[in-house]
């Protein structure tokens, strides 16, 4: 959880919500069934030397889906590491570095979450937000440094990225959609407002406990407008991608 989701806006699109800037030209194809591995963009401030001194930019990265802790033997252990939970990310070997510093925003336009029914029978279904807007999930991004790559040679870095998960949000009477989420599944992906992502891309910022704590609080005022919507089995083959994987359909059960 999750362990798929929808990004299937343009470059363009993107750098203009985010008010990022591109190091390198990047190429990001739109996908309806983003899955682990897959290349996916990430959003991230860094400081830079400028004629007066550093100074903060906000850039536009494209990183493999599964961070791969700068440790690590070999890339395998990233596809393992899709999520990150919030509640013990400043403790956990693979992720206490990266949220010290390694701080980024997952773009996304909704993820998806299957309900177990009868026997081996599972109802896929699409949790986006309402129209107009896309939804941003707060994550960590790592270099890693493949150690066949002949030295001196350029390259041979692979930037990876994990989205945090949290609790989902209870039940209340304000709002009908926690109850379909807790029927779901117990977690969610950590969402982000843009007054909350701000703090948290902040490459200065030095309480990463404080700032975890800051958008697990938000959760539900972000989530409230989410909608739960079933739809085809067709998701569940990674093969297939396209916009009709999120058309609505009527729940197998």
């Amino acid at each position: 959880m999750c362990g798929r989701y929808v990004m299937a806006r343009a470059v363009g699109d993107l750098l203009a919500e985010f008010d990022a800037e591109l190091e390198d030209e990047v190429s990001i194809p739109p996908s309806w069934n983003v899955a682990p591995t897959d290349d996916v963009p990430i959003v991230l401030e860094r400081l830079v030397d400028g004629e007066s001194g550093n100074r903060q930019v906000r850039q536009l990265h494209v990183a493999r889906w599964g961070l791969v802790p700068s440790w690590a033997k070999d890339p395998g252990i990233g596809s393992r590491m899709i999520n990150a939970r919030s509640e013990s990310v400043l403790e956990k070997p693979a992720f206490r570095k990266a949220i010290q510093s390694r701080r980024c925003a997952v773009p996304a336009d909704g993820y998806y979450e299957w309900k177990q029914g009868p026997g081996k029978s599972k109802q896929p279904y699409y949790v986006h937000p309402g129209a107009g807007h896309g939804l941003v999930f707060a994550g960590l991004y790592e270099w890693w440094k493949d150690p066949t790559w002949p030295a001196g040679e350029p390259g041979g870095w692979l930037l990876s990225t994990s989205i945090l998960t949290t609790d989902t949000p209870p039940p209340g009477s304000e709002s009908t959609v926690f109850g379909k989420l807790t029927a779901l599944h117990d977690r969610v992906p950590l969402p982000m407002d843009k007054a909350t992502m701000q703090a948290w891309l902040d490459p200065q910022a030095d309480d990463p406990a404080g700032l975890v704590d800051l958008v697990r609080a938000g959760v539900k005022d972000v989530a409230a407008d989410w909608h739960v919507e079933s739809v085809g089995k067709e998701v569940g083959n990674v093969r297939n991608n396209g916009p009709e994987l999120i058309e609505p359909v009527e729940a197998l059960f």
